[in-house]
């Protein structure tokens, strides 16, 4: 089984790289490269993550089994040895994990410090080809390489002087693994103590609920801001399509910024542009390429702003109902979850015989209250934990970081498989507090992780950049809480393949016993400034809103968002109640309409089985004695015909301007009435 645990995971974190992606790129419209170029950092991120354990669990193998089993090298003859000299399944051999993290180390570094930032000026570009995207990337990147070329101009000079490139390989990495560690302990110590309070508010509805009152006002505004800012980009887009013609040189570029708009601004712009002759030589004004390529740019932006804040918009609605609807039945006696609205998407095997009405009402009236509580406590024990263990990993006599003493246990009864678990478990919780916060992270919009493939590519990239910045510290700062790192536990023991490739850190004995020891100890600082939520107040008293309880103007927004949410209930009874009453007219009338086409067949098939006379006679019989009565059904068909056009119109009185655009269309021959309709009732 050598290998195989490597190559499994392997195979396994590629496809959770591959679904994280997926949830918030966008796989149909974004360009290959830039997903290609994320996935690939997400993902040799993740191996680190992944494969560090087993790293680890192979170093204490070979130091346990030196010991056990003698140092004349009869230990790698396993089948005659004791159980305790026994290599695990996970067992990783010598030769492949030095390679290994040669190749992910120095693959990340590249993406992140040469790639990634190309390719973020790149997918950001307004260019029109492929030449001039990149000769943008590369002027806006000019400060940015001439940053490299100065630093690497000094490292030759430093190699000049003393010629030895392993001291130039490690003063790289020290330099690159600083940088990552700096804003590693700002992040991690955000984390550690939002995560465990994140759950502790979910257990409590009230808050949960107002918190979300207060997110749709602030979403709102944002929202509008977007579409505004859409409809001034799109109107000065018709203004520029209007003024170049068909045959003008620059029209293909007003083609391609016009494939980049919705599809409603494009058929609109269709339409006026028939009005129109071909180019006239008597214009005298003409944008020039470079405003188009400016022009383009904003009309990605803005079209990946305003999608965005739609689909938020409707996520955020549907939890702040669901909200709701858990706060009226929690009093209900009979113990079903009762929804407000019908869910929208088709209920699939799970919620019809596992997930049913009665289970829904226990977990989320009485279950996830309590469950939610004690996830926050476990969490906030695991948090002591790091911050314990952070303040005190350089002390190796006596021990006092805790994760090293669970290591050092398991060592000693050769679990192996605990190793590993404990490893796992650690790592997985510092980089859930750390990505978790480089999720949550916005920078003035320009950077902006959103669920629901609503992630443009240049936050796509920085976040890949991060990962890779933030990773390999990460985790070397993990091997010195459990001792694993001789650099800053001064012991010596076998290392791990992962700190071997990172060389001796002693080259900058400064930053080995300094800045490595001392610096992680301000997560106590940041973790107190977190609990007292001093950035939250700083950042309110800036002007940036934020959910804080006893504010003015966070009241004002909570009771501002209320009054969407209920406006937003209000347009959706509409709807439904439109529904319900179209489907009562089709149960009324459909059973007769149905009567009447089968007796329509049935008298087609007994012509058919008669002879010419006899349907000579039963024709004209038959129309002497269905003639009074088929026209009543006649008459009730052509009301139901007439009558669901009109249900439908009536339905799309709704304040949305799109669902009444959609709605006009499929009105029938009540089309003119319901539109005009539409537009008194929009004004109401």
């Amino acid at each position: 089984m050598s290998g195989a645990a490597l190559a499994i995971e392997i195979v396994v974190v590629f496809f959770l790289a591959l679904f994280l992606l997926h949830r918030y790129g966008d796989f149909r419209k974004q360009q290959r490269m830039v997903l290609f170029c994320t996935l690939l950092a997400w993902y040799l991120c993740f191996l680190i993550v992944f494969i560090l354990p087993l790293d680890v669990s192979t170093v204490v193998f070979r130091r346990v089994g030196l010991q056990a089993c003698g140092s004349s090298g009869v230990w790698v003859f396993l089948h005659s040895l004791p159980k305790t000299c026994y290599k695990p399944w996970s067992y990783i051999p010598m030769r492949i994990m030095p390679v290994f993290w040669r190749v992910v180390y120095w693959t990340s570094q590249c993406l992140t410090w040469l790639l990634l930032p190309f390719m973020q000026s790149y997918a950001r570009s307004g260019g029109f080809s492929i030449t001039g995207k990149i000769k943008t990337a590369l002027i806006e990147n000019a400060i940015y390489y001439g940053t490299y070329l100065l630093i690497f101009g000094s490292l030759l000079i430093y190699v000049a002087i003393h010629p030895q490139w392993y001291e130039l390989q490690t003063i790289g990495i020290t330099a690159a693994n600083t940088w990552g560690l700096f804003l590693l302990v700002l992040l991690l110590g955000y984390g550690l103590v939002e995560i465990p309070r994140s759950y502790w508010n979910a257990s409590r509805r009230g808050h949960l609920l107002l918190k979300t009152y207060f997110k749709a006002a602030k979403l709102m505004s944002e929202k509008a801001d977007a579409e505004e800012s859409l409809e001034d980009i799109m109107e000065e887009v018709r203004k520029v399509s209007e003024s170049i013609k068909y045959n003008h040189p620059l029209r293909k570029y007003i083609d391609t910024i016009l494939r980049k708009c919705p599809v409603e601004y494009q058929e609109k712009m269709g339409r006026n542009m028939d009005d129109y002759e071909d180019f006239d030589d008597k214009q005298n004004t003409y944008p020039s390429e470079k405003s188009l390529v400016k022009l383009h740019k904003q009309v990605i932006y803005a079209v990946q702003r305003h999608n965005r804040t739609r689909v938020q918009w409707q996520i955020l609605l549907e939890q702040a109902l669901h909200l709701e609807d858990v706060a009226k039945n929690e009093t209900s006696s009979t113990r079903q979850f009762v929804h407000s609205f019908a869910p929208t998407e088709t209920e699939g095997w799970v919620n019809r015989y596992l997930y049913t009405p009665t289970v829904e009402w226990y977990w989320e009236c009485l279950l996830k209250h309590w469950f939610y509580r004690l996830l926050a406590v476990v969490l906030s024990l695991f948090s002591v934990a790091v911050v314990w263990s952070e303040c005190t990993f350089f002390s190796t006599q006596p021990v006092l970081s805790l994760f090293a003493v669970f290591i050092q246990l398991a060592e000693r009864d050769y679990n192996y498989l605990y190793i590993e678990m404990a490893c796992f478990i650690t790592i997985f919780f510092l980089c859930t507090c750390v990505y978790s916060t480089v999720f949550r992270i916005r920078v003035f919009n320009y950077y902006y992780l959103a669920t629901h493939h609503q992630t443009d590519a240049y936050s796509l990239q920085f976040s890949g950049m991060l990962f890779c910045r933030l990773t390999p510290p990460l985790c070397l700062n993990f091997l010195g809480l459990i001792h694993m790192d001789s650099a800053i536990s001064h012991q010596q023991k076998e290392q791990t393949a992962y700190t071997s490739i990172m060389g001796s850190m002693r080259v900058l004995s400064f930053i080995a016993n300094g800045f490595y020891i001392y610096y992680p100890m301000l997560i106590v600082i940041l973790c107190i400034a977190t609990y007292f939520s001093l950035g939250t107040r700083c950042l309110n008293l800036l002007g940036f809103q934020q959910f804080m309880g006893e504010s003015d103007m966070t009241s004002d927004l909570i009771d501002e968002g209320k009054e969407l949410i209920r406006r937003e209930k209000r347009k959706r009874q509409r709807v439904e109640d439109g529904e319900n009453r179209r489907r009562e007219w089709k149960e009324r009338y459909g059973g007769q309409r149905d009567d009447y086409t089968a007796r329509n067949r049935s008298s087609h098939a007994e012509l058919k089985e008669t002879s010419y006379s006899d349907v000579s006679n039963a024709t004209t019989s038959k129309a002497k004695y269905t003639r009074p009565s088929g026209r009543p059904e006649r008459d009730r068909i052509e009301l139901l015909q007439d009558a669901e056009p009109l249900d439908f119109n009536a339905d799309m009185l709704s304040d949305d301007p799109l669902e009444s655009e959609s709605g006009r269309h499929s009105g029938g021959r009540y089309l003119s009435m319901s539109s005009s309709r539409s537009r008194i009732f929009d004004d109401v």
